[in-house]
């Protein structure tokens, strides 16, 4: 990957149709990579997948599927010739009081962003261990520190990094590299359908600076892009997440203390919209999980 060139390699971005994975397509595909895209979404990764300067192709595939992920994986080298970078961005999010939500939606937010990821990795490191490639699991702030009405999306996310610190020590001596990239609340459409509750809005308003703000999409991907041309083993989207490592032993408990004071102040408005309160997954990406789910 000398001089942030790209040129020759192959990138596998799952999540690829909107957000975080179609921008970081394009930012790969500018540094000359070819680009295979995976996710739920097929018209969308065709469209994302015709903009692209470079070589291209999508695959429908759920990645939770082990099957379906293992034969997008063969597709992908035959159609490539090889793997060198996979970017497990796959992700789906909901929000709201734990004792409210509903069961299989909590449960998929589990199963697609830690699950999901570990499928991604299982059908793709044979490929990568063949070229040396690089492993970016896409993690969150939410890995780094606990939050009220969030428990699926803290506990999937927490999970993906643990597992990936994992493969980074399995993979290392066979010269595949393994990166967790960090990002705080990021102008997607995850996290504007997030925003649709005007309850958890108001309370992600309320988190002390820098986390109570929405980051712009671009600088964040730059960012990333960054992270794979190095190989690091940590990439932070925004400057901040950096120094939140240090501090991440005393962020359960100061999180216990202050989430207690806001879901206080906020329990009367919580109560008052428990029966209109969306109970399913948020932003497009979670309706197009939804919608492949019912088919």
């Amino acid at each position: 990957m000398s001089r942030g060139r790209l040129d020759g390699r192959v990138a596998v971005v799952t999540g690829a149709a909107r957000g975080v994975g179609a921008l970081l397509a394009r930012k790969l595909s500018e540094r000359g990579a070819k680009l295979a895209l995976v996710g739920l979404e097929a018209e969308e990764l065709k469209r994302v997948a015709g903009s692209l300067r470079t070589e291209a192709e999508s695959w429908y595939a759920d990645v939770t599927d082990h099957e379906a992920m293992g034969a997008v994986a063969a597709e992908v080298v035959e159609r490539f010739g090889r793997v060198d970078i996979v970017v497990a961005n796959a992700g789906v999010a909901m929000g709201g009081p734990f004792a409210d939500s509903d069961p299989r939606s909590f449960d998929r937010v589990i199963e697609v962003n830690l699950l999901g990821s570990v499928a991604t990795a299982r059908a793709f490191v044979p490929a990568l261990t063949d070229s040396g490639g690089y492993l970016l699991q896409i993690a969150s702030l939410a890995a780094i520190t606990p939050a009220p009405m969030m428990a699926a999306y803290c506990a999937s996310k927490s999970g993906v990094e643990a597992f990936a610190h994992c493969l980074r020590g399995e993979l290392a001596h066979q010269g595949v590299g393994v990166g967790v990239g960090y990002l705080s609340w990021t102008d997607t459409d995850m996290v504007r359908g997030a925003d649709e509750d005007e309850v958890f809005r108001d309370l992600r308003r309320s988190l002390p600076w820098p986390a109570n703000k929405t980051y712009p999409l671009e600088p964040a991907v730059d960012r990333l892009l960054q992270g794979i041309l190095r190989r690091s083993p940590h990439v932070y989207g925004q400057w901040w997440l950096r120094g939140m490592q240090s501090v991440r032993g005393a962020l359960p408990g100061v999180l216990a203390v202050g989430g207690a004071r806001e879901m206080r102040k906020f329990a009367p408005r919580l109560a008052a919209t428990r029966a209109t309160r969306r109970q399913g997954l948020v932003g497009a990406g979670g309706a197009a999980d939804e919608s492949a789910r019912a088919q």
